[in-house]
């Protein structure tokens, strides 16, 4: 999408962030965001995911893109989180779902045979001008966040 005027406006949110201030999408205006929602803090999926951002994180700050992780984990649990894996980007606490529903991500899921709310991991990064760039939906984490990065060096 060469032109960021097709994007559609992504509505301003304010969550809780494990750096402390809250996080308000309208003061990241002019820089490359990639929200990645996922499941659950401290589970293997959610685990993976998180490394693979840590890992491809000096690469996707020099493309231009600062990474935020969001679930529905209270803000203690993302902070052991963060500390246990030496996550360099912070994570939001979406407990009451405000940009969970705005993003349209929680979604019934079998576990263990039972159907469960939570979330559809899903990943989206919003341009400088505060447009949706792009999205990915059920996403699986092996060689994701190598593909978010091949995007962002794109814009």
């Amino acid at each position: 999408m060469p032109s960021n005027a097709s994007a559609s406006q992504v509505r301003d949110f304010t969550l809780p962030c494990t750096g402390g201030a809250p996080f308000r999408l309208s003061e990241h205006r002019g820089k490359t965001l990639v929200l990645y929602f996922y499941p659950r803090d401290n589970t293997p999926g959610c685990t993976a995911e998180g490394e693979g951002f840590r890992d491809l994180h000096q690469a996707l700050r020099k493309a231009g893109a600062e990474v935020f992780g969001v679930s529905r984990d209270s803000l203690k649990s993302h902070q052991a989180f963060k500390r246990k894996m030496g996550l360099p980007f912070e994570l939001l606490a979406d407990a009451e779902e405000t940009a969970c529903a705005q993003f349209g991500v929680i979604k019934m899921k079998n576990m263990y045979g039972k159907q469960v709310r939570g979330i559809e991991r899903s990943t989206f990064v919003i341009d400088s001008e505060g447009g949706l760039a792009r999205e990915w939906r059920g996403v699986k984490v092996p060689g994701h966040a190598q593909e978010v990065l091949d995007f962002v060096k794109t814009l």
